[in-house]
């Protein structure tokens, strides 16, 4: 589906493909999904956004920084903990495009949308080791919610995106294939 492509892990290769009319490369950045001790996933509701907005936490990758490295500083940025342990990695590079709306007014304009490389953690504190405001404020809520229901809760064009993270780690947050 158009801005929902794997891409390679070179770095590099972050331009636009042939068959759009944006040019801009994605932003490289990190997707986490925290698993609970009963299965279910870590979501917040977006600080930035007016309403009920809920995801699982992301975030840009820095200069020098490994994947693997920033989805441990995200962790600890967006919900204030660095009790989880990595239990899998995603294989490829997922993509989307943000609407044009957002997409010339965030990041100064440069980004199209994002590239993403997604990890699966573990949750290994209790429910007090969430910390919401310990960095920036990037959420205003948070929730356990069940894995199946990560796509419906999604905004429509990381829909997609999440359909593959689901379906590549579901089996780590109910126990079945």
């Amino acid at each position: 589906a158009p801005g929902h492509r794997h891409v390679p892990d070179d770095a590099r290769q972050i331009a636009a493909v042939p068959d759009t009319d944006d040019p801009r490369p994605w932003r490289r950045c990190v997707g986490l999904m925290l698993i609970g001790p009963d299965g279910r996933v870590f979501v917040g509701n977006r600080a930035d956004t007016a309403g009920e907005h809920w995801q699982m936490p992301q975030g840009g990758i820095d200069e020098g920084e490994t994947p693997r490295e920033a989805a441990l500083r995200e962790l600890h940025e967006e919900i204030g903990t660095d009790r989880a342990e990595i239990v899998a990695e995603y294989p490829d590079w997922l993509s989307y495009d943000l609407p044009p709306e957002i997409s010339r007014r965030i990041w100064g304009g440069r980004y199209r949308g994002q590239m993403q490389r997604w990890f699966a953690l573990r949750f290994t504190g209790t429910d007090e080791d969430i910390d919401l405001a310990h960095h920036h404020r990037e959420f205003t809520a948070w929730r356990w919610e069940e894995v199946d229901r990560l796509p419906t809760l999604v905004v429509g064009f990381k829909r997609d995106v999440y359909r593959k993270v689901v379906a590549a780690f579901r089996h780590l947050a109910t126990g079945r294939g």
